[in-house]
């Protein structure tokens, strides 16, 4: 079965099993996905993630027994693109939280993008 949204997948995905209390999650690979695992990876809010032939498996992360991730939402959806400008860069839970954009740079942080000044579309929240 296709998915029409793989970054929506990704989030439910992660979700799901920070829910379940998983320590570990599997996608499909795609290098969209894997752009935003990294900045997941970098940004703390998981444990790291590894390439497999057919899979990427995402280690997740807890904190005393409580996922470090309370929320993900995607923005920026197949039916309905929502685009940013550099200086309109939102800040997710008065600045406790990240956005990930995707630029004309790749797939940047929301601050890092502001740093830089490039704007784009606004793919998801994280918190």
């Amino acid at each position: 079965m296709s998915v029409i949204d793989p970054i929506a997948d990704l989030l439910t995905r992660i979700r799901n099993a920070y829910k379940a209390m998983h320590s570990t999650v599997s996608v499909t690979p795609s290098r969209t996905r894997e752009a935003v695992l990294k900045i997941l990876d970098e940004e703390g809010y998981i444990n790291g993630y590894s390439v497999e032939s057919d899979a990427l498996l995402v280690n997740l992360k807890y904190y005393e027994s409580k996922a470090v991730v309370a929320g993900l939402k995607r923005i920026s959806k197949p039916g309905r693109r929502i685009y940013v400008g550099a200086k309109s860069i939102p800040s997710v839970q008065n600045g406790l939280g990240i956005c990930i954009l995707s630029t004309s740079k790749g797939m940047l942080e929301g601050k890092k993008a502001a740093e830089i000044g490039v704007g784009g579309e606004l793919l998801c929240e994280i918190w």
